[in-house]
């Protein structure tokens, strides 16, 4: 397994559920994810194996060797079984808060989307602010999917702002929401 040579402590555990530096193996399985979910992703069109390659080679594999990289990736692990990966992106390291970033696999969203993402802020709140003692963090998400701020908001998230019609979808203008969390540790 790699580690991140900015963090001390790369592995973040809890329960059975396991914060893992992005592993290769998982890269197929993500790239799957990723098509499946375009509509809530910032992802103009399905992703090819190639591009899936490209960017495990040229850009994932470079934020290891990184004192500041400017996103950290994990998979999610449950009792040892990959079921998604996110982590801290558009990173910004002099004023400490950074984007939360999450997919699971589609076919666990409808009977568990809560349950992990529950557990998977949980253990991102350990890694962003007890390991990298960050400020702040914060969803930036499409207005389309309202069980997930019901979600985030349990966790202890605030709707900080509402951007009126920022993104163009499907057609039609779509709101942002953006919600935080401050470091209270």
């Amino acid at each position: 397994m790699r580690n991140y040579i900015c963090l001390p402590n790369s592995v973040f555990e809890e329960n059975s559920f396991a914060l893992v530096p992005i592993r290769d193996e998982d890269k197929y399985e993500i790239l799957e994810m990723r098509n499946e979910q375009m509509y809530h992703l910032r992802q103009a069109k399905p992703l090819a194996v190639e591009d899936q390659e490209h960017y495990f080679k040229n850009v994932v594999s470079k934020l290891f060797e990184l004192q500041q990289p400017d996103q950290l990736l994990f998979s999610l692990l449950k009792e040892g079984k990959f079921i998604g990966y996110g982590g801290l992106v558009h990173i910004n390291w002099i004023d400490r808060n950074a984007e939360i970033s999450f997919i699971m696999k589609t076919e666990l969203e409808q009977d568990n989307f809560e349950y992990f993402w529950k557990n998977y802020l949980s253990l991102l709140n350990k890694l962003a602010f007890k390991e990298l003692n960050f400020h702040k963090i914060y969803t930036y998400a499409f207005d389309l999917r309202p069980h997930l701020y019901q979600v985030i908001e349990k966790a202890g998230f605030v709707e900080e702002a509402r951007l009126k019609e920022h993104c163009f979808f499907e057609g039609k203008f779509l709101d942002v929401l953006i919600h935080t969390k401050i470091n209270s540790l």
